[in-house]
C-alpha cells in the first residue's frame, strides 16, 4: 500500500522524522518497502497567471505570453497548445533549477526575448509524460511557490501489508497503529450523518445473504457529474497510486483509501427495479469497467437489477451502469461481503482490484453507513445533488461475531519470557480498540470489529509484544541442560554414505520430486503414480516412484553439453501409492556412464561396466559392515538390460536394483553409450556389525587354490558361500581370483579359480589339517553344484 506521509500526519503526527517514522511502522509489523519523495528537487517555480497570448512573429507553433507572478509580469515564449489567457500555470523563473539538471536562463527564441518557462507536469518531475502545460485551479495564489502550494515537500511511503492485516489498508487503520505506537490521539475527520432532502429509495433484495449479510445504499438526485475534482482530492489519490477519473469515482476511491471501505456508484438511469444481491447464473455475461467481457460462473456473487448483472460484487463494476458525464442520479453502494465468498474470485477471472484486495482480507462490518455518509457529504460538496435516506438490507445473524478471548497473565510470561505490568497490558489492548474486562487469572478481551486476525490467546500476546516493542525485550541467553543424542555405532549416517560416493567420483544431484508421466512410466510401468491436482506444468505433473527418472534427465542435460563422463547420485523420497495411503521411502540412487577413469595419458579408455558400478555398491556395504549379508541376484526390471540386471538382497529382503539401462530406453532418450544405474532403499539397509578385537597371529598363513568347472549360469557367490561353511574356523580369506571360458573348457561351462587362506591364531597349521579342509570343500562343491576339479 502506498500513501502520502503528510496525509497520514493529518491524522496523527508523531515527533519523528520520516525515516524514524518508517522504522517505527516496520518494527510494529507494517514493513516499509520504500520511501520516496513526492517530487524531484527543483527551485524558483511559482504560480503564474497568463495575462496575454500573441502569436510569435517568426514561428507558427510558438506564442509570446505575458505572465504575472505577483511581484512582476514576465514575457515568456511558449509552444504549448493549451496556453491561454487566464490560465494558472507553474512558472520557472530565471535561475530556476529543474529536475534533470536544467537551469532556466534568459533566452532569445527566434528573435523574441523569453524570461522563464511555463512548465508541464513532466518538466517538474510529477509525471512521466505530459501533453501540455500543467493547469492549476483558478484560485491558485499567484506568486506562491509551487512546492508550497502543492505541498510537494512530502514523501511517499510504501508498505508491504501482510494478508492478515487488512485493517491497515486505509489511512484510518494506519493512523490507529501509529497513534498506539506513539501514544498519541488520532485526529479523524468529523463524519456526521447527512440529512435526507428527499425520501426516494432504491429497493435492495438480499438473495445471497450468507455472502453479503449487510448492504447499504443511498440515492442522490440531480448531481453535476461534470464537476471538477478539487486539487487536494486528485493529489491525495495520485500520491496513493490512483489516477483521477471523475468526481464521483474519485470520491469513492478516496473513501476506500481513507476509511478502508470499498464503494461503488451506479448510474440510476441504467438500473431497473432495484438492486438484487445474488449468485450469478452459469454463463451470464458482464462487461466490466475496464472493457473486458467475462463469462460468469454460478459460484460468483453479483450485484444485479431485475434484468441484468450490474457488477461483480466486491471486485469491479459493470460498464453498462457506470457513472458518466451525462449522469444525473447515482446510487451509492456500501456493503460488507464475506471474505470467503469473494476470496480467489478476482484471480479466477484474471483480475485484481483495490476492492477485491480489501474484501478478501476482511472489511469492518459496521463501517458501511459511516462510509456512505462520508462519501455523500463529499459528493454534495463537490458535485451538488440531493441525497435521499440510507437504505439498509441486513441479516445480522450472518454477520461475523467477536467472541471474547481469555488472556492469562501466566501465559503472557510463558510465551514472552517477561512480566508485563497489568496496567500496560490493559493500556495496550484498550488503545488497540479492544474491550477488556478483568478476570481472576487475567482478562476477558473482545477484539474490535476491524480485526479479523485476532481469534485466540496467542494473537493477543502477539499484539502485546508488537506494541511493547521487540527492541524493548531484554537480551537473555537461554540456559538448558544439553543431552547428547545416542547414536548407534552400527548405523551409518546418510552424510557418511554421501561422502563415500563423492570419494568414488560421484557428484550429488538434486532433482524435482515431480516428473513427466510418460518418462516415469518407462522406468516404473507397474506403479500408478500420484497425480498432482494443480501441477506447475504438464512435464511435472506426477510424483516420482523412482529417482531414476530425474537422474536420467540430468544425464541427458549433461550429455547435450558435451559431458561424456558422468557420475551422479541423489538421496530423496519416492512416493508410492499404497492401500493405507501414500508411502514415502528414503532412497539412494545413482548412475554412471562414459570412461571408467578421467581422461589422462596414463589412464586406459575402458568404459564403465556392470562390475564397476557393482563394485561401488559393494564398497557402500563394506562401509556399513554388512558385506557378508548382502547378495546380488540376477533379475528382471522393465527399465534395465535383461542380461545385466541384479536385485540387491539382504537376508531375504529386497534392498534395490543395479544394472544397465535398457538399450531401447537409452535410444528413446537419446543417450550416448551404456548407462548403469542403481537404486537402494535407505530405510531397508542392514545395520552393520561392531568390530571385535582380535590378536594378530604370529604364525604363517597357508594358501590353497582350486579351479573348478561349473555351469556358466551358476553364480560364483553361491560357490564362495558354500566354501565358507566347511572350510573351518581358521579360514581367513576366500575369493574368486580367475574366470576362464574358451579352449579347453566345454561349451556351457567356465573355469572358476578360488583362493583360500588359513591361519591359526596360536600355532602352525599342519599339512594334513589344511588338506582335510580342501577335501571337504571339493566334496561339498561336487555334491551340491555338480562341479568338477579342472586338471
Amino acid at each position: 500500500m502506498q500513501f502520502s506521509e503528510k496525509w497520514l500526519r493529518e491524522w496523527v503526527n508523531p515527533a519523528l522524522d520520516t525515516v524514524a517514522f518508517g522504522h517505527q511502522l516496520t518494527m510494529a509489523g507494517l514493513e516499509v518497502d520504500a520511501i520516496e519523495p513526492v517530487a524531484a528537487a527543483f527551485t524558483h517555480v511559482l504560480v503564474g497567471e497568463v495575462l496575454e497570448v500573441v502569436p510569435h512573429p517568426d514561428a507558427d507553433k510558438l506564442r509570446v505570453t505575458k505572465v504575472s507572478i505577483g511581484r512582476e509580469n514576465l514575457q515568456i515564449v511558449c509552444g504549448a497548445a493549451n496556453v491561454r489567457v487566464g490560465l494558472r500555470v507553474p512558472v520557472a523563473t530565471v535561475g530556476a533549477e529543474l529536475p534533470g539538471g536544467l537551469t532556466i536562463k534568459e533566452a532569445r527564441l527566434r528573435g523574441v526575448e523569453s524570461f522563464g518557462m511555463l512548465c508541464s507536469e513532466a518538466e517538474l518531475g510529477l509525471a512521466a509524460t505530459a501533453s501540455g502545460l500543467m493547469e492549476l485551479p483558478l484560485d491558485a495564489p499567484v506568486g506562491k511557490s509551487i512546492r508550497d502550494y502543492l505541498q510537494l515537500d512530502d514523501s511517499l511511503i510504501e508498505l508491504g501489508i501482510t494478508p492478515n492485516r487488512g485493517d491497515c489498508l486505509s489511512l484510518r487503520g494506519l493512523a490507529r497503529e501509529a497513534g498506539v505506537l506513539s501514544r498519541l490521539p488520532v485526529v479523524a475527520p468529523k463524519i456526521v450523518p447527512v440529512a435526507a432532502t428527499h425520501q426516494e429509495v432504491m429497493k435492495i433484495t438480499l438473495e445471497a445473504a450468507a455472502a453479503c449479510p449487510h448492504y447499504a445504499g443511498r440515492l442522490i438526485r440531480g448531481l453535476n457529474a461534470k464537476a471538477v475534482s478539487p486539487l487536494w482530492l486528485t493529489e491525495k489519490l495520485r500520491r496513493s497510486g490512483i489516477r483521477s477519473i471523475s468526481p464521483v469515482v474519485d470520491i469513492t476511491n478516496y473513501v476506500l483509501l481513507e476509511l478502508g471501505q470499498p464503494m461503488h456508484a451506479f448510474d440510476v438511469a441504467h438500473v431497473s427495479d432495484g438492486i438484487v444481491v445474488r449468485m450469478a447464473c452459469e454463463g451470464e455475461l458482464l462487461t466490466l469497467l475496464d472493457g473486458q467481457t467475462i463469462t460468469l460462473r454460478s459460484d460468483s456473487l453479483v450485484i444485479a437489477d431485475a434484468k441484468k448483472v450490474l457488477a461483480l460484487a466486491g471486485i469491479m463494476g459493470g460498464q453498462a451502469s457506470a457513472v458518466s458525464d451525462a449522469t444525473q442520479d447515482v446510487f451509492l453502494e456500501s456493503a460488507f461481503f464475506a471474505p470467503l465468498a469473494v476470496a480467489g474470485k478476482a484471480r479466477s477471472y484474471g483480475l485484481h482490484t483495490d476492492s477485491s484486495h480489501r474484501f478478501e482480507r476482511g472489511v469492518d462490518f459496521v463501517l458501511q453507513v459511516e462510509a456512505l455518509d462520508r462519501a455523500t457529504a463529499l459528493i454534495v460538496d463537490i458535485c451538488g445533488g440531493e441525497p435521499g435516506p440510507v437504505t439498509i438490507a441486513s441479516e445480522e445473524s450472518l454477520l461475523p461475531t467477536r467472541a471474547p478471548i481469555t488472556l492469562r497473565t501466566a501465559r503472557i510470561e510463558g510465551l514472552l519470557g517477561i512480566v508485563l505490568p497489568d496496567e500496560e497490558v490493559v493500556d495496550i489492548l484498550t488503545r488497540l480498540g479492544m474491550q477488556v474486562r478483568q478476570e481472576a487469572a487475567g482478562w476477558l478481551v473482545t477484539p474490535p470489529t476491524w480485526r479479523f486476525d485476532i481469534s485466540i490467546e496467542v494473537d493477543l500476546i502477539e499484539e502485546l509484544a508488537r506494541i511493547h516493542g521487540y527492541n524493548n525485550f531484554p537480551k537473555t541467553v537461554p540456559q538448558a541442560a544439553l543431552r547428547l543424542t545416542p547414536l548407534s555405532e552400527t548405523v551409518t549416517t546418510e552424510g557418511r554414505i554421501k561422502r563415500l560416493l563423492v570419494d568414488l567420483g560421484y557428484q550429488e544431484a538434486i532433482t524435482m520430486s515431480f516428473v513427466e508421466p510418460g518418462l516415469l512410466a518407462a522406468f516404473d510401468p507397474e506403479t500408478k503414480p500420484l497425480a498432482l491436482a494443480n501441477p506447475i506444468s504438464t512435464d511435472l505433473s506426477v510424483m516420482r516412484t523412482t529417482l531414476w527418472a530425474g537422474l536420467v534427465k540430468a544425464l541427458q542435460y549433461n550429455q547435450n553439453r558435451q559431458q561424456g563422463r558422468v557420475r551422479l547420485f541423489e538421496t530423496g523420497l519416492r512416493f508410492v501409492p499404497g492401500k493405507a495411503g501414500l508411502i514415502q521411502e528414503r532412497m539412494l540412487a545413482g548412475l554412471a556412464c562414459g570412461n571408467l577413469l578421467p581422461e589422462l595419458w596414463s589412464n586406459s579408455r575402458k568404459e564403465v561396466d556392470f562390475f564397476d558400478i557393482k563394485g561401488n555398491i559393494e564398497s557402500l556395504f563394506a562401509l556399513l559392515g554388512a558385506s557378508d549379508r548382502v547378495a546380488f541376484k540376477a533379475g528382471n526390471h522393465p527399465a534395465l538390460h535383461p542380461g545385466q540386471t541384479a536385485e540387491i538382497v539382504s537376508e531375504g529382503h529386497k534392498l534395490g536394483w543395479v544394472g544397465r539401462l535398457h538399450p531401447r530406453l537409452s535410444d528413446d532418450l537419446g543417450l550416448a553409450g551404456p548407462v548403469y544405474l542403481f537404486e537402494i532403499c535407505l530405510d531397508a539397509l542392514p545395520e552393520g556389525c561392531l568390530p571385535v578385537l582380535c590378536e594378530l597371529s604370529r604364525f604363517p598363513e597357508v594358501r590353497r587354490d582350486i579351479a573348478v568347472l561349473a555351469d556358466i549360469q551358476l553364480p560364483a557367490d553361491a560357490l564362495l558361500a558354500a566354501v565358507k561353511t566347511v572350510a573351518g574356523p581358521e579360514l581367513r580369506d576366500c575369493r574368486l581370483f580367475d574366470v576362464y571360458e574358451g579352449p579347453g573348457v566345454a561349451a556351457g561351462q567356465r573355469s572358476l579359480a578360488i583362493g583360500m587362506v588359513w591361519q591359526h591364531p596360536q600355532r602352525t597349521l599342519q599339512e594334513n589339517e589344511v588338506q582335510a579342509y580342501v577335501d571337504a570343500v571339493v566334496a561339498l562343491l561336487k555334491t551340491r553344484f555338480g562341479v568338477s576339479l579342472r586338471d
